[in-house]
């Protein structure tokens, strides 16, 4: 298992696991995950609640719900145009985990719009 691996998301009482965008949720029916792991830390902690929108527009420094390697993660969206080409890859806010080059955006399956804290009504942030 790979350090990226390790941080994976767990949805509400409705919903154990990250939804299926292509069942679980209709449309552009935003929904709710829990944060677990450390992966995206100072920005989102652990228990924080984040809020996807399915079909929110993609763009550099986004951040991203998405399944590039069979595990669903959430990371930062940044576009790469370096000495290696251009192109896009997940990057994990904490440096204790790797980045994720991305041949495409296919693997990527919302943006993350709102997080906040269980209990904390005034405890929350919008990113759109």
């Amino acid at each position: 298992m790979n350090a990226h691996d390790t941080d994976t998301l767990r949805g509400d009482a409705s919903a154990p696991s990250a939804p299926d965008p292509s069942g679980a949720c209709s449309g552009g029916d935003a929904f709710a995950l829990r944060v677990l792991g450390t992966s995206m830390e100072p920005e989102f902690n652990e228990g924080e609640i984040i809020i996807i929108e399915p079909d929110g527009q993609l763009r550099d420094g986004s951040f991203v719900l998405a399944k590039p390697e069979g595990e669903w993660i959430f990371r930062q969206l940044r576009r790469r145009a370096d000495d290696r080409g251009e192109g896009w890859y997940l990057h994990a806010l904490n440096p204790a985990f790797p980045d994720i080059a991305l041949a495409d955006l296919s693997p990527v399956n919302g943006v993350i719009i709102q997080k906040s804290l269980p209990g904390r009504r005034r405890a929350s942030k919008r990113y759109i």
